[in-house]
Parts: structure tokens; C-alpha cells; sequence
């Protein structure tokens, strides 16, 4: 693929370490490109990674997570994309397995991984883990990726009831992810209802995204400490989509910031309507205003007839008053003005009115860009 000088989605990032000093083990990329240049479709990959293991060694996970998918999405000719997604995140798993066996200091390490890859209008994701990817349309919040947990699975079950969620032992512990031993299956399932069946759920990859639907990536730092009709209050408020996420962040460390949070928030653009697109405005020496000289004119010279006619002197007399050119009016003889139009602006550089609600379309380049600790 070509890659693009900015991305055809509003794009927002925020990250933050939390409020347990540690280093922020979470890495995230957002990275634009073009299919071909036989094929303009533009593309754009949004992935967060959120690195375990000790001595600093899952950022060190999440890095290699983040950089090998991006590479590879990058590399592709985007014509499987879920399972360039899914062969992807395989082979990162594979490098950072290696790299453990590598380091002492690293070994164990691992990190879970979420993907979001939009061709066009069409959506594809890919998981491990339980950081998770939320799509808000026409007012409701539907998250789209389900969590490889011990308590998920119990849910799944009905072994666990919701309320004895949050304060379950087992609540950090994770089925998938990133650097372990055995080779990475990613989740394909895009779930669009809850009772859909695993087939129905993967079949659902590429679907069609409308203009206005926002996507929100997040990892658990989020999650564990947010509840999903808190996300959606916080983005369906007045305010722009920065200070939204900045919002979610702060929530989450005032409920003790346990965790690195990190937020990518996605948005289809919306076309202006029609009474939003600039009007052309009439200038001097348009038809209308052409015809008005020429009528105006016929008038004086039937007027100027009538008034010789019934005059005292001759027929023949010399009054030859001076009469405007029918071929040159008289309010041509100034320069007209110059014709202005308000300069066309792309979608991806000026956000859908009101403009100061949504951010300015933004292109993120990988590998990472994560504030450090």
C-alpha cells in the first residue's frame, strides 16, 4: 500500500499511565495509506497493544506487537484483510515469544492487542485479549470485541453473574494473548448482537461503517474501571471528541488510575448539508442585471423619441443628446468585481459543522506514538 498523507477518519488519541507509578506499558499506532495507485480506496489502522510482564518487558511486548502489525498490514495488498489481521497479530505473538527466550529479563513477557482496519467504509478488527473496540451509532454503544478472560468465559457459561464482576479474584486473568508458547488464533468475531453465533458474528467482518459512527478502541485501564453507559454519556455530550476521552481518562484514575489507560477514537466524516455548502454569489454583469441595461435603455430612447416628437423645434433639428451603448451598459464602465468563492475544504482537514465539536482529521505514523512514563 501507498501510504497517505493524512487519514479519511477524525482521529483522537489520548494515553496516560495511571496513578500507580508504573511505566505506561500500553503502545498504540494509527497509520494511513492507499490501496495502489490503480486503487485510490483509502485505509487507515488503528491497534492498541497493552504489554504484561515485569522489568518493564511489556512495553517491550507491546512495541514489537504494534510495529510487526503495522508493518505487515502496510506491506499487504489489502485484499484478505481479516486474515492479514489475523496472520498478523500471529506472527507478532511469534516474534515476541522468540525475543522472551531471547532476554532472561524479559522473559514471559506478552501483551494483548486489539485492531481496527477501515478500507474505505468497510470494517475490519481482529483481537486478543481484553482490550476492546466499542462502535457508537445513532445513540447507542455496541462493543464489537469480546474478552479472552477467566470471567468472561464464566459469564459465557453462567457461572458468574455481572454483579460479581468487578471484584472477582480471577478478573485480571487472561485467556489470549500475545508471546504465548502455543501459535496465536486472533479473534475474528465482529459481534453486532449478543446472541449471535461465532459465525454469524465473523461474518459480519467488513461491514459497512455510516457517516457519523464513531469506533473507540480503548485498553482495560478503561474498561475496568468505566462502565459502558458512562463511555457512551461521555460521547454523546456537546463537547469535542478530545475533551471527551480526557474526560473517560480522568474518571477512571478518580476510581484509583490502577492501570495505563489508552483511548483511540475513530469517526466516519459527515458531508456538510445543503444548507451548509457556500453559496455562489451573483456579481456584476450576471444575465439578470444585463437584460435590466437593456430594457432600461429601450425605455430612454422611447422616452427621448417621444420627447422630440412633441417638441416646438424642427424635425430636423441637431439635439443629440448623448445615450448610453446598447452593447456597453453604463454600469459596465467600472471594473466588476472580482468573482470570489470560498475555497473548497476536504473533509479531512475541516470537521462536519459545528467544527469546534469535532477534531481535525489526524494521521499518526507508525510504529508508536505513546507518551512516555
Amino acid at each position: 500500500m501507498i501510504p497517505a498523507g493524512r487519514a479519511h477518519l477524525h482521529v483522537t488519541a489520548v494515553t496516560d499511565p495511571g496513578l500507580r507509578g508504573k511505566s505506561n506499558e500500553d503502545r498504540f499506532a494509527v497509520s494511513a495509506h492507499r490501496i495502489s495507485p490503480n486503487n485510490p480506496t483509502p485505509s487507515l489502522l488503528a491497534i492498541i497493544a497493552d504489554g504484561v510482564g515485569g522489568h518493564r518487558a511489556g512495553e517491550v511486548a507491546a512495541e514489537i506487537a504494534v510495529e510487526t502489525v503495522s508493518r505487515l498490514v502496510a506491506s499487504s495488498d489489502a485484499s484478505q484483510p481479516a486474515q492479514t489481521l489475523a496472520h498478523a497479530l500471529a506472527q507478532a505473538s511469534q516474534l515476541i515469544f522468540e525475543q522472551s527466550h531471547r532476554d532472561i529479563a524479559q522473559a514471559g513477557m506478552g501483551t494483548t492487542a486489539v485492531c481496527a482496519w477501515i478500507l474505505g467504509d468497510r470494517l475490519y478488527t481482529a483481537a486478543a485479549g481484553d482490550s476492546r473496540i466499542y462502535l457508537l451509532r445513532s445513540g447507542a454503544l455496541q462493543r464489537l470485541t469480546i474478552d479472552h478472560t477467566w470471567v468472561q468465559e464464566a459469564l459465557d457459561h453462567g457461572t458468574l453473574s455481572p454483579a460479581g464482576v468487578r471484584d472477582h479474584p480471577n478478573a485480571h486473568v487472561i485467556r489470549r494473548y500475545l508471546g504465548a508458547k502455543h501459535p496465536l488464533r486472533a479473534d475474528l468475531r465482529l459481534r453486532l448482537h449478543p446472541t449471535e453465533s461465532d459465525a454469524q458474528s465473523e461474518a459480519n467482518q467488513g461491514m459497512r461503517l455510516l457517516a457519523g459512527d464513531r469506533l473507540l478502541l480503548c485498553s482495560d485501564g478503561l474498561t475496568d474501571l468505566v462502565e459502558d453507559a458512562e463511555i457512551l454519556a461521555a460521547l454523546t455530550t456537546d463537547c469535542p471528541t478530545k475533551d471527551a476521552l480526557n474526560g473517560l481518562v480522568a474518571l477512571a484514575n478518580a476510581r484509583g488510575g490502577h492501570d495505563n489507560i489508552t483511548i483511540l477514537g475513530l469517526e466516519m466524516p459527515v458531508a456538510p448539508s445543503a444548507n451548509q455548502l457556500p453559496r455562489r454569489t451573483r456579481q456584476p454583469g450576471s444575465p439578470i442585471l444585463l437584460a435590466a441595461a437593456l430594457l432600461a435603455a429601450l425605455l430612454l430612447l422611447t422616452a427621448l423619441g417621444w420627447y422630440l416628437w412633441h417638441t416646438d423645434g424642427p424635425l430636423g433639428a441637431t439635439l443629440t443628446p448623448t445615450l448610453p451603448s446598447l452593447g456597453a451598459p453604463a454600469f459596465a464602465t467600472q471594473p466588476a468585481a472580482a468573482t470570489t468563492h470560498p475555497p473548497a475544504t476536504p473533509l479531512l482537514t475541516q470537521a462536519p459543522t459545528p467544527s469546534a465539536t469535532r477534531p481535525l482529521a489526524t494521521y499518526t505514523p507508525w510504529p508508536t506514538n505513546t507518551t512516555g512514563p
